[in-house]
């Protein structure tokens, strides 16, 4: 069953966490201070999911935001090694 981005943006907050979580595909994972940052793809478009302790909160992205703008904050993290073949 595919969510789309409007119906996703009106569930629960709780409920957008377990939907990308279980269903969504996780890209890369960053720190911001005490908070753990996990971006994750999920049906076309992009979330962030923020966890610290038990509170997870997540955030969606314009539709008109660039791919390059959404994963910039998440390069260091990246090792394109691992997309490459050798």
């Amino acid at each position: 069953m595919m969510l789309e981005y409007s119906m996703f943006r009106k569930l629960p907050t709780w409920s957008q966490a377990e939907v990308v979580t279980k269903r969504g595909t996780l890209l890369a994972e960053r720190k911001q201070e005490e908070w753990s940052v996990l971006l994750y793809s999920f049906n076309n478009f992009f979330v962030e999911l923020w966890v610290k302790d038990h509170l997870k909160i997540t955030t969606t992205f314009q539709k008109t935001a660039s791919t390059i703008a959404i994963v910039e904050p998440y390069m260091d993290g990246i090792d394109l090694d691992d997309f490459m073949e050798f």
